[in-house]
This record gives structure tokens, sequence and C-alpha cells, in this order.
């Protein structure tokens, strides 16, 4: 399916043994669930792995069965068509997924952007935003503070920016 959302659930470690069990990196809510979505994809989309848990965090990829093989995928990329995940549960759950390409836009309809990414290097999620007059890109924390709504119905979210984040009128204009 071209053009089809794809979602990171998961990144493929170390092998473990010799007889290609790797190490998984399961980012779905429920570990065990990476499984049950069917054959997933590399980040490219092009190579497809079945995937079998054996517990405590180890998995078998169907056709890899020794330890050079496994070693070989450590650090690739797990990712599953959105439209295979189950919907999320609350009214205000969704996937960070779905809000790239949302319009960024203050509380009084001023545009900042488009969601390029939701970025989170350990100290909490934010937003990437491009496509801002005056060009560039600005990161957004992504808390219910600086975004107090998102309209994915609506294609966008509400941005307030901290008191530390400089709107000028330029920029946002």
């Amino acid at each position: 399916m071209a053009g089809a959302k794809r979602i990171l659930v998961g990144e493929i470690g170390r092998p473990h043994g010799v007889r290609g069990l790797v190490r998984l990196r399961s980012f779905t809510a429920d570990p065990a669930a990476i499984a049950a979505y069917g054959p997933l994809t590399d980040e490219s989309g092009t190579r497809q792995f079945r995937v079998t848990l054996k517990g405590d965090g180890l998995a078998e990829i169907e056709g890899v069965s020794d330890r050079d093989a496994a070693a070989r995928l450590t650090g690739t990329r797990l990712y599953v068509e959105r439209d295979r995940l189950p919907p999320p549960e609350e009214p205000e759950e969704f996937y960070c997924a779905d809000l790239i390409g949302l319009v960024a836009e203050t509380a009084s309809g001023e545009k900042l952007g488009r969601v390029r990414a939701v970025e989170d290097y350990g100290g909490g999620p934010f937003l990437v935003l491009d496509g801002a007059p005056g060009g560039g890109e600005r990161l957004v924390p992504f808390t219910r503070a600086a975004v107090p709504v998102v309209d994915l119905a609506a294609g966008r979210i509400v941005v307030e920016p901290p008191a530390e984040i400089e709107v000028r009128p330029e920029d946002a204009a």
C-alpha cells in the first residue's frame, strides 16, 4: 500500500546464543503484541520479518538460524502499517505518528508550521515543526500545557509556546 503510514514498533538487538535468537526491544504497550501484527518490515519497507517471541526479551526471526545472520540484523528497526494496529482505547489517545502532518497554530489561529516529527531523547517528547513563515524548524515540548489541543479530525494542534520560547510576529504571520 503506497503512502501508508508505518509505525516503529520495535528494534532487533544483539544476538543471543549460536542458533540465531536475538534480543528484541518492543515499543508496543504490551511487549508481546509485537509478534501479533504479522510480518514486520525494516525502515525502507523492503524486507519483511516474521517474529516469534521466546520469552525474556528473546525472539526468533524466521529464516535466521545462526549467530552471524542474527548479528547482521542488530539495530534493524521494525515497522508495521498503521492500519494494522488497534484503535486507541481512550477518546484523547492517539498514536504519535498520527500527529505527523498536522497544522500547528496558536489559540488565536496564527500558523506555526506543520508537525514533521515527534522525537524523544529521554527528556520527554517534543514536536518538530517545519514550514513556519520565516523558515527554519521549531521544537515544542509535547505536554498538555504546551499543546492543549490535538484535533485529529480537523488536522490541527493548538500550541501555547512556553514563555521561554519566543514567537516573533514575523515568524507567526
